[in-house]
């Protein structure tokens, strides 16, 4: 396999680099290192099986040339925050569908990529009135600018599948968590407990209940769906059958710190007590289809909240 991971020097990204190198495959990464930054891939920066291309999926140009000779893609280059008061609609515009458009415009072009998987979001599901949400589950109603430009990379990535002949998968993440995060709720935590000690703010009332998956699990379980592909187009759920409270989780990141007597409170929060606008306050995926392949997540939320505390407390 020869294959192109866009976002390859990015958190998810670079776990998935390591594993392909592990498994004797050549590697393009093409990342702007807008987030990612190559010392998450620097035990294989001298391997003649990887090539970097720093470019940015916004130039068809970048895409073609890291592109050549490649026979599948992974596509995990994105703006991937929801808060909206740190990205702006037009920012995952241009950065997840148009940039996702281009890719697409760049395969079709090439003709040579037989495989295509897709990076999407639990968010694509809005707030589902089933719970663990099946892959089934409809309508979609995305409440954040991110999840709607997800499920519309999704919908492209399918019809340009469809319509050109090649295997798509895409894959619907929960919370993935672990080494190498520069953001989200634990890296946001134990960097507030290294500047205040005593006191722990929590954005919401406290009853946001979600699941969380270790990246070494999310990595595993993309690897599951893609036996005997073929021209097929596969939608995938990937995340862990237990969920956690944001109360739970901040108590959780307390203890691995170590701070004594720390108070933790919330600010209550927007529309019904959510974080910020867009939070989705409860969501566990349906992964009964992933099973189905012989996958499992290793690590439960707690676990592996937990695990990636302990490793951003050695850090930050």
């Amino acid at each position: 396999m020869t294959c192109l991971i866009t976002g390859g020097a990015g958190f998810i990204g670079s776990h998935l680099v390591d594993l392909m190198m592990e498994l004797g495959e050549t590697v393009h990464v093409l990342d702007n290192l807008s987030s990612g930054d190559l010392n998450n891939i620097s035990a294989w920066l001298t391997s003649p099986r990887l090539t970097v291309f720093q470019g940015d999926i916004l130039n068809k140009e970048h895409i073609s040339e890291a592109l050549e000779g490649c026979d599948t893609v992974f596509h995990l280059a994105a703006n991937p925050e929801v808060r909206s008061e740190n990205a702006s609609p037009t920012d995952h515009f241009k950065q997840n569908i148009q940039g996702t458009y281009n890719l697409l415009e760049c395969i079709r072009e090439s003709g040579g990529v037989k495989r295509y998987v897709f990076a999407s979001t639990s968010t694509v599901y809005g707030e589902p009135s089933v719970i663990p949400t099946p892959e089934t589950y409809a309508p979609l109603m995305p409440i954040s600018h991110y999840g709607a430009s997800k499920l519309a990379s999704e919908a492209l990535s399918m019809a340009y599948a469809s319509m050109y002949e090649f295997g798509c998968v895409v894959y619907r993440f929960a919370n993935v968590i672990g080494p190498r995060s520069n953001h989200g709720v634990i890296y946001d935590f134990v960097t507030k407990l290294k500047e205040t000690p005593s006191r722990l703010e929590v954005l919401g009332d406290g009853t946001q209940t979600k699941s969380y998956l270790y990246v070494d699990d999310c990595i595993t379980g993309v690897m599951a769906g893609l036996d005997n592909l073929g021209h097929q187009i596969r939608i995938y759920n990937i995340g862990s059958n237990t969920r956690v409270d944001v109360l739970s989780l901040a108590s959780a990141v307390v203890d691995v710190v170590g701070f004594e007597d720390v108070e933790i409170y919330t600010t209550g929060g927007v529309s019904g007590g959510r974080g910020w606008k867009g939070d989705v306050k409860k969501m566990q995926l349906d992964i009964t289809l992933l099973h189905s392949k012989g996958w499992r997540a290793e690590l439960s939320s707690l676990e592996a909240i937990t695990e990636t505390a302990k490793c951003l407390n050695a850090l930050l």
